[in-house]
């Protein structure tokens, strides 16, 4: 199991104890056929809507764990309407309407179980009446909501070279006065300029990145091997190309990772950090590389910027040099659903250039 899988199946073994029992069924049910990322999703929705019980006072026990199906099954219609509207509308963590969406899923996901597949020792279902049959989870064009989204906050064209070559030498000048800042960035600025322009030439998930090991790296086929999202098959890892363009900063960085951070010879993992008062190297974390964009980001003017938008500048640029299917396998999409968002983004891209191509036009026969 990859190392992020691995973490979130502890996380979700950690978690399941405080739930209802029936959770802790159903998300064995579910073990074969989802990954513990989506079973922790799931747990973590139900934890959210079993506080809102108690907190309408729709559950009178004293913490979520005692929550019986029989207060499952006297809620109205009404009372799910409610919880739609609450998180759509509270002052902190509201939430997107895709979200909504996924949260009222994974709710109709565990009531279907109780009431269609679970039974108890007399062969009847768990839970004798399911409410959320009965309430309408509109369907939205996800990818063009995400496109929507997305649009204004991702690197077009040229940004992603100046970005990559920001974080190589644009970032040390704007904190030269910072000795401590500039001693840790000096350390680690191979490091972090070869994750930004993998992730930028190639488009994996921070997931994908973290998990990479030095066996996985293929520079003469500019190829990496990654275990790929919602692939079960542990043993199996996945093919995908990077562009030359990140050739030379993975060279770079191999030529001083041991010595910058100690590793130890039998350290695999690619890409790797010192933590404070260690004296050998460690796998770097998804957190990790998170921050770290991040704060590349900011310095850059474009704060909104994070891994996952690093990974959708990418799937873009590459979308309008490719088709749907290219851009698909090349991202790991089990379905061209997803990357349709991708069309979406391309097709406002493309019309603000042939804008710019004509503004250019019109300023040079004037």
């Amino acid at each position: 199991m990859n190392i992020i899988k691995l973490k979130d199946r502890q996380e979700l073994d950690k978690l399941v104890p405080s739930m209802p029992w029936y959770i802790e069924k159903f998300i064995n049910h579910k073990l074969q056929d989802l990954s513990p990322s989506t079973l922790l999703e799931y747990v973590r929705d139900y934890g959210t809507f079993f506080s809102w019980l108690l907190a309408e006072g729709l559950s009178d026990v004293k913490n979520i764990k005692e929550v019986p199906l029989e207060h499952l099954e006297k809620l109205h219609t009404e009372s799910i309407d409610n919880f739609r509207a609450f998180l759509a509308t509270r002052k902190e963590n509201s939430n997107a309407k895709i979200t909504i969406t996924r949260k009222l899923s994974s709710l109709r996901s565990l009531f279907h179980y109780l009431s269609q597949i679970a039974e108890d020792e007399n062969f009847y279902p768990l839970l004798k009446r399911n409410v959320m049959a009965k309430i309408e989870i509109k369907r939205m064009n996800k990818a063009k909501e995400i496109a929507n989204k997305l649009e204004g906050k991702l690197l077009q064209e040229s940004e992603i070279i100046e970005f990559i070559e920001y974080v190589k030498s644009g970032y040390e000048q704007d904190i030269s006065k910072n000795k401590q800042a500039l001693y840790f960035y000096q350390l680690n600025k191979d490091r972090d300029v070869c994750i930004i322009s993998l992730i930028l030439h190639s488009g994996l998930r921070v997931s994908e990145v973290v998990n990479l090991t030095l066996d996985d790296i293929d520079l003469k086929k500019q190829t990496v091997y990654v275990y790929r999202k919602g692939n079960h098959d542990e043993t199996f890892k996945t093919r995908v190309f990077f562009r030359n363009h990140a050739i030379k900063y993975i060279e770079n960085y191999l030529s001083n990772r041991d010595s910058n951070y100690k590793a130890l010879k039998n350290e695999k993992a690619f890409f790797l950090t010192i933590p404070n008062g260690a004296q050998q190297g460690k796998r770097m974390s998804k957190r990790a590389i998170q921050e770290m964009v991040i704060k590349y980001a900011k310095k850059f003017g474009k704060p909104y910027l994070t891994v996952h938008k690093l990974r959708h500048s990418f799937a873009t640029d590459y979308y309008l040099q490719n088709d749907l299917y290219k851009t698909q396998e090349q991202l790991g999409h089990a379905s061209t659903d997803t990357t349709q968002i991708y069309a979406h983004l391309t097709d406002k891209t493309m019309e603000k250039a042939i804008d710019r191509r004509i503004i250019k036009n019109e300023g040079n026969n004037n």
